[in-house]
């Protein structure tokens, strides 16, 4: 059987499934993604313990040091830090390790939508930003006494879980290039730099003023300003933020996706 007539077969039969089996066949990648990253813990501990550790260090045993904002403060910029990664890792690296082990030339080759494998992985970046949210928000309200109202905890969790998806679209850029051996390093080379000239460690005045410039760059900087305002730390330009991380998402989906259907 030839690529053409393969990839007609496919289509065809992706074409002629009934509804149900088109819904079963999501829910069935969302379950098997899911479970594939609780039986990871080398993804899913790190993940999970990073924020949480430096928010117990900085943000809670230091914070009060720092000034009685800063566990606010550090609550919005832990919060964005944490849900970077279920983005960057749950797709960059996984995405690069299964192109190289055959895994995704598997996967296209099976009758299912295909959107079915991105969905599963976006899910499971979502609900692992939840848990990272709660986890932090918890700790802030219960052992930092932030003082926050119901509508700013609901409004930090949406903003935290949603806010994951740009980097969700970085990640499938990242992993559409890159092989799978190099692919925790690469994305740590850009998780790492990105958080600390996003001002996610400590408020960017305190940097250069180059530096200062660099951050509206980048997606984490946005999100992290929409945190604090989740928070009661800022006030103002929430549409233009939403909008450039919108921007990220689509582009860098759109770029990754036109990658995948030419290379694989």
């Amino acid at each position: 059987m030839n690529a053409v007539t393969h990839k007609f077969s496919v289509a065809q039969a992706g074409a002629t499934m009934s509804p149900q089996r088109v819904i079963a066949a999501y829910l069935e990648e969302i379950r098997s993604e899911c479970l594939r990253y609780l039986r990871t813990p080398s993804f899913l501990l790190p993940t999970l313990l990073f924020p949480t550790v430096f928010y117990l260090m900085f943000g809670i045993f230091l914070g009060h040091a720092n000034g009685p904002d800063a566990p606010r403060f550090f609550l919005a910029a832990y919060g964005t830090f944490g849900v970077m990664a279920p983005g960057l890792f749950g797709f960059g690296v996984s995405l690069a390790m299964e192109r190289d082990n055959g895994l995704m030339t598997l996967k296209r080759a099976l009758p299912m939508p295909p959107a079915a494998y991105l969905l599963g992985k976006m899910v499971m970046a979502l609900m692992v930003a939840a848990v990272v949210i709660v986890l932090l928000l918890v700790m802030a309200i219960v052992l930092a006494h932030v003082p926050l109202s119901p509508g700013q905890v609901v409004t930090t969790f949406f903003t935290c879980v949603f806010g994951v998806l740009p980097f969700c679209a970085m990640g499938l850029f990242v992993g559409s290039l890159i092989k799978g051996q190099g692919a925790p390093g690469v994305i740590n080379l850009i998780y790492l730099p990105m958080a600390f000239l996003s001002g996610l460690w400590f408020p960017l005045s305190i940097l250069p003023k180059f530096l200062q410039q660099l951050g509206p760059v980048w997606p984490s900087y946005h999100l992290n300003q929409l945190a604090l305002e989740a928070v009661g730390l800022e006030h103002g330009e929430a549409l233009t933020h939403v909008a450039v991380l919108a921007i990220y998402t689509v582009f860098f989906t759109v770029v990754a996706a036109r990658r995948l259907r030419r290379y694989g």
